[in-house]
């Protein structure tokens, strides 16, 4: 796709936050490179999520990346996103997803529904309905990259308060696995090899019964337009179980990938970006 000329150039606000540090990668700086090539189409503009509502109403599209956890800025979120919604502002991912951004409530409904995702509860009582298992996986049900998590041994479940957290079984598994959508659109995928070093990944190819697996996630999920990052696992059974669907600002490791499917992916999200600052009739 050609550039657009200055004069017909929709602006863009991209909301980061560069001084956030991750776990093994380096979030700043897949954001500036992003956004030097989405400049190429749009008035770009950064900003901290401390900032993004107070500057959102000058953008015709507000694009919400690496901004580190909401729970380092929770109100500030809150006020954003009631903002946008009141004010019909266009953001992306759009404001609907109803995972990862809403928190980790789609676990236990999903689990309850019976799609293939690790076992989920929330109350004591529910516990007869988890896998007998050594340890287990606590969590808050506001959690984000590892914040709060704990392993806690079968005998001291108990212990927990549950009402704020998620009690999942610790599962061994080959390896963990991510498929990257834009829209509904399948990118590319990326697998740790290693279950212990889950930043270091390699390039995966999918199955076409991994994908279809992939793709019933983001059919759930109700994102016309967005980033989606749906993380699984692979059991020992060999079968894949949803660890997470990452539908606010999931990490790309845009780095890892090769030229061409950077490429690729960077047009998807320039097509789709474009799309949604359409002017409304």
């Amino acid at each position: 796709m050609s550039a657009l000329t200055p004069a017909a150039r929709p602006r863009l606000l991209l909301v980061t936050d560069l001084a956030y540090q991750a776990r093994g990668r380096r979030y700043c700086d897949e954001d500036i490179r992003l956004a030097d090539r989405l400049r190429e189409d749009f008035e770009l503009a950064l900003c901290h999520p401390l900032d993004a509502a107070a500057l959102m109403d000058s953008f015709d599209v507000v694009l919400v990346r690496n901004s580190g956890p909401v729970l380092n800025h929770l109100r500030a979120y809150q006020d954003f996103r009631d903002r946008a919604l009141e004010r019909g502002t266009r953001v992306y991912n759009e404001l609907t997803g109803r995972a990862d951004m809403a928190g980790k409530q789609y676990l236990l409904d999903l689990s309850a529904a019976g799609y293939p995702v690790i076992p989920t509860v929330d109350r004591a009582e529910d516990l007869a309905r988890l896998p007998v298992v050594p340890e287990y996986v606590v969590k808050p049900k506001l959690g984000a990259d590892s914040i709060g998590l704990r392993i806690v041994p079968r005998g001291q479940l108990d212990s927990v308060d549950y009402g704020s957290v998620l009690v999942q079984p610790l599962i061994r598994f080959a390896y963990e696995v991510s498929f990257y959508f834009v829209d509904d659109a399948f990118q590319y995928a990326l697998h740790a090899p290693d279950p212990e070093r889950r930043w270091e990944l390699e390039r995966y190819e999918p199955t076409a019964a991994d994908l279809e697996f992939a793709q019933r996630f983001i059919a759930w999920n109700t994102i016309g337009h967005g980033i989606q990052r749906v993380d699984a696992c692979r059991t020992p059974e060999g079968g894949l179980l949803l660890v997470e669907l990452e539908d606010l600002n999931p990490y790309l490791s845009l780095d890892l990938v090769d030229e061409g499917t950077r490429d690729s992916f960077v047009a998807a999200l320039r097509a789709s970006l474009l799309t949604l600052a359409r002017p409304r009739p």
